[in-house]
Order: structure tokens, then sequence, then C-alpha cells
């Protein structure tokens, strides 16, 4: 039954962002199991800076992080959304146990491989750490979060997640996440930092076509589990950035004027030659864009950790 709910509002969806003008699909569904693989492999690329410089604050700031953690708990349950294969998040935990803390890791991810992957990892690589993952998506699953044996949450969403919203969706989003938190819990958030456009431009039009892969995945997902045609060799990957508003947007062109055909909802999508698909955005921020955005979702500040060349941060906040 809850194959089929999934698949029905996956449905949906992709006919209402399909038949819209201009035409555009939601970036939740790119993490399937392959998606999330393809993710992995955008992560290593040496022009995806965002991996370094997160894995970088985590190496060298780490006591610093902790001691911001514990300063005001015995213990607490180490949330973390969307967290794939847990590559940077593995420097925290494997300090913070060594600190001898009372805490408990949750990784959320949408992808079962993801989830399975890497509690096996975590149970071969640090055997004395308490583990429960979760599987789906973490808007559903953020009921649960609260439901715990600790006093006290701290939610971990990592890697510029956030930037993938519109600045409404950011509100939103950190609304709900607000909903499930108590006064003392905190929330650690990634934001990669406005920077030279063809710094930004290389990680996410990158050469090694990982980035072109992730967002044409969605594209074969429609075939397989929505019987459509898609024929991925008439669409390429296109990326635009806006260094005024620091946002970037990816795009699936079509090469051809095209018709295609999605048999499980009865209808044929139209293509024009050149005609644009909205697939992702990725905000880039200021520290002032951050201050007001934390502002405006009843957050404040209690302490920013940026890399060395400046190119992002991680924010941790608390209820106001």
């Amino acid at each position: 039954m809850e194959q089929i709910e999934v698949q029905t509002e996956f449905a949906k969806d992709a006919l209402h962002g399909l038949s819209a003008k201009p035409k555009y699909l939601s970036s939740k569904y790119f993490y399937d199991d392959r998606g999330s693989q393809i993710f992995q492999d955008i992560m290593r690329m040496p022009e995806y800076y965002l991996t370094d410089c997160e894995l970088e604050i985590f190496q060298t700031q780490k006591r610093s992080i902790f001691e911001e953690f514990v300063k005001s708990s015995d213990g607490f349950e180490l949330v973390e959304l969307g967290a794939g294969d847990g590559l940077k998040t593995k420097i925290l935990l494997t300090h913070f146990l060594n600190q001898q803390v009372d805490f408990r890791y949750a990784p959320i991810d949408i992808s079962r491989v993801a989830i399975e992957n890497l509690v096996n990892d975590l149970n071969k690589q640090i055997p004395d750490l308490k583990v429960k993952g979760r599987i789906g998506d973490y808007f559903e699953l953020m009921k649960e979060i609260e439901i715990n044996g600790y006093s006290r949450k701290i939610i971990l969403f990592l890697g510029s997640n956030i930037g993938n919203y519109s600045p409404e969706e950011s509100i939103s989003f950190l609304d709900n996440l607000k909903a499930v938190m108590q006064n003392q819990d905190m929330v650690f958030i990634g934001f990669d930092l406005k920077k030279e456009s063809h710094i930004i431009l290389n990680a996410y039009n990158d050469p090694h076509g990982h980035t072109a892969a992730f967002n044409l995945n969605l594209l074969q997902r429609i075939n397989t589990e929505l019987d459509a045609n898609f024929d991925l060799n008439n669409f390429s990957h296109k990326e635009l950035y806006n260094s005024d508003s620091g946002t970037a947007k990816s795009y699936l062109m079509s090469k051809i004027a095209q018709e295609v055909n999605i048999q499980s909802l009865d209808k044929t999508i139209h293509f024009e030659d050149g005609e644009k698909v909205f697939m992702e955005r990725s905000q880039k921020y200021d520290l002032e864009m951050i201050n007001k955005l934390a502002e405006k979702s009843g957050f404040e500040i209690v302490r920013n950790f940026f890399d060395q060349r400046q190119y992002f941060v991680n924010s941790l906040w608390k209820i106001k």
C-alpha cells in the first residue's frame, strides 16, 4: 500500500509539472536509489567544492562543533536529514563517540539502499555507535523525530540542501522543522556562499557528465515507474547562474520538437525544439541572506563555522 501511495504522488507531481508553462519537475524525486548513487559521484568530483569545504570544516573544527552541541545537555539525538553515505558526518560521529558523550545517530534518507549501506558501514567502522536509520521522505518522517529517548535533538541539514528551495519554500521548510523542535533543540545547516560564477558553473556543469546524468535519471524514473517513452538522448543538461541573486538553476533542454507518451497517465507531452524543463535550483547565500532567513523563520544564529576559503558555512541555530 505504501508503494502505491508514493507512485500516485509521483505521478501527480510529474503530470502537474510537465503540463505547466514553463515545464518543471520536482527535485525531491531525484533521489531514488540510482539518483542517490549518481549524487555520490557528484560529491566526489574535484569541481564539486562543497564536499571538500564541509569536510574541511568538520576535520578542523570538530572540537568546537562538539563543544557547542553539548553545552546544555548530557546527551542528544543527532538527526540527519538526507544522510546519503554519511561521508562527512562520520568525522563528527567518531569525534563525539571518542568524547564519551551519550548520543544516538538517526540518519534519514529517501533511498533504502543509501540507509542500509550507511547503517552497515557504521556498524563495521564505528561499532560502538548507537544508530537508527529511517527510510522515506523526511518531510513525512519529521513527525517521528520527536519520538525518541533523548530530551534534546540536534538536526543536521548539510551539504547546502537548503539551497534547493526557493526563499518561500525555505521558510516553509524551516517552519515545519521548528514545529517538531523543542526550545532546547538546535539545527546545524550548511550554506553555500556566493563566489565567482565560473567556480559555481564548473561544479554544476561538470566535464564528467555526472550532473547531466543526475538530471536525466529523473526522466528514466518516469519511464520506469510511469511507463513513459522519454528518449534521454533527445535532452541535454543546461546550467545557468545569476550572480546578483546567487541562484543557480538546472534545466533539461529538448534537442528537437518531440512528443512523449506517459502511458500510466494517458497523457502525451509535446516539447518544442529548445524548450527547457526546470529541474533544480541551488541558492548561494551571503551572510545577510542567512541572517534574514534565520530571523524570518524564528531562529537565531548561535555560531557560524567557515572553511578557509570562505566558500561555505555551517550555521548552528536555536529557536528564538
